[in-house]
């Protein structure tokens, strides 16, 4: 159901908008959750070090469906505030025109460049056909991961973010069991995993675009919508390249991480794997609820409703920071325990890795959460120079101290420790850009 956003006590208002969006990338993240889970357990460490040394690419990919979501949902989120329906259709018909021509664009990328990717990355000779497999199935699915991110920019742009939420419980529960199947049962090895992926993210995508479509058919216009307009277009894109520049570059400098890592050998790397992807649940709620607050801060500027736009920055660190405790408290205690979901007995070096790596970073998800949630505000006002030198900045000083790091101390904790300088020191950049913004907001 389509939410007026404009309407509302504001804190009320977000909370129940956010936390289905909450709920929503928790199953989301089930997706490669359960890749490393099935890999680690059912077929070894090599295998869970393939997929994690691949999911590293995929994330470039998957920069490019995110900017495309933010782009299409700041700007349908801003017209549907102001009652601009004809419009509206048209922002969505240009999105999937211009997401389908980009999608193509890179596949024929990916298919091309794979093995170069992984060369690039240093990937270790042990894992390389694995990932390369398992990069390949995945560049094949690119379509479902484009338009899937298209539909779910476009719930959230009307206010909805539960139908998200109910496709996605599915499809993540379903993944897991395809999973199983396709590897103990069929044998597949690291194939069944990205085919199970593969499936489930196709059926997910087809319902999120035929119930987007059925949406937009409801909301009734006084002329025929245009299907492509350049002007609406260049709008999307002030939104959608910083968005796809930031998780791109955020991506490309992940990977140089990756290489750093890979040259500690398999155990790093599967101990890293298992680890990154528990870290990678907590930034990307963090991601996905900032994503909600510019929804929300683009509604209410569309409909010239600014100073409930001021309320946005205390309401979304209370909810950013009551799943930062709970978060902490898991992954600095039995932290173990989690891993051990990826990784085998044995694998007591690569869960010494991802312990360290946990510890050192959970403690402030409280600072990277606050940036999180004033770059949420800064993108819906379109103040998109603020939110790409914040990004850049934490992106810049991660990439360089790892490297750096990592040669001083030559062990692993070195690039551990280069999050917590890049997220705080980017964070204080956020909030002071958010702060010169909107100057009468005190929190």
């Amino acid at each position: 159901m389509n939410k007026d956003l404009t309407i509302g006590k504001p804190e009320t208002v977000l909370w129940q908008f956010c936390l289905p969006l909450f709920g929503s990338i928790v199953f989301q993240q089930l997706y490669n959750i359960a890749d490393s889970l099935v890999a680690g357990k059912f077929i070894g460490e090599n295998a869970l070090a393939a997929v994690g040394n691949s999911y590293e690419i995929t994330l470039i990919f998957i920069a490019f469906a995110f900017g495309c979501n933010m782009g299409c949902s700041v700007i349908v989120s801003q017209l549907f505030g102001a009652k601009k329906y004809v419009q509206l259709k048209t922002a969505v018909t240009t999105a999937c025109i211009f997401s389908a021509v980009l999608c193509a664009m890179l596949m024929l990328t990916g298919i091309l460049a794979c093995d170069s990717l992984l060369l690039l990355i240093r990937t270790p000779g042990e894992v390389f056909a694995d990932s390369k497999l398992y990069l390949d199935i995945y560049i094949w699915g690119l379509p479902f991961v484009f338009f899937y991110n298209i539909a779910t920019g476009i719930f959230s742009a009307l206010g909805d973010s539960r139908t998200p939420f109910y496709f996605l419980a599915a499809s993540s529960t379903s993944n897991i069991a395809v999973d199983i199947l396709f590897v103990t049962t069929l044998n597949m090895g690291v194939s069944g995993v990205a085919w199970a992926t593969f499936l489930c993210q196709g059926i997910s995508c087809i319902l999120a675009v035929l119930t987007i479509w059925r949406r937009l058919m409801h909301i009734g216009t006084p002329e025929k919508t245009a299907l492509f307009d350049w002007e609406i277009l260049k709008k999307i894109m002030v939104i959608a390249i910083p968005s796809i520049l930031q998780q791109s570059f955020i991506s490309v400098g992940n990977i140089l991480i990756q290489s750093v890592i890979n040259g500690f050998g398999p155990s790093v790397m599967a101990g890293y794997s298992a680890a990154v992807k528990l870290n990678n649940l907590v930034i990307t709620s963090f991601t996905t609820i900032g994503n909600g607050i510019s929804n929300f801060t683009a509604q209410n500027i569309g409909a010239r409703q600014y100073g409930r736009v001021k309320e946005c920055f205390r309401a979304g660190l209370k909810i950013v920071w009551c799943l930062c405790v709970p978060f902490c408290l898991l992954y600095i205690f039995p932290g173990r325990y989690l891993l051990m979901l990826f990784l085998k007995q044995n694998s007591e070096a690569a869960i010494i890795t991802g312990r360290q790596f946990l510890r050192i970073l959970s403690p402030f998800y409280f600072a990277v959460s606050a940036k999180l949630v004033a770059d949420g505000i800064l993108r819906g006002a379109g103040a998109m120079g603020q939110f790409m030198a914040a990004t850049f900045t934490d992106l810049i000083l991660r990439v360089l101290l790892a490297f750096l790091l990592s040669g001083l101390t030559q062990s692993a904790a070195g690039i551990w420790c280069a999050w917590p300088i890049g997220w705080t020191t980017a964070m204080m950049l956020s909030v002071f850009f958010y702060r010169r913004k909107f100057p009468v907001v005190r929190t």
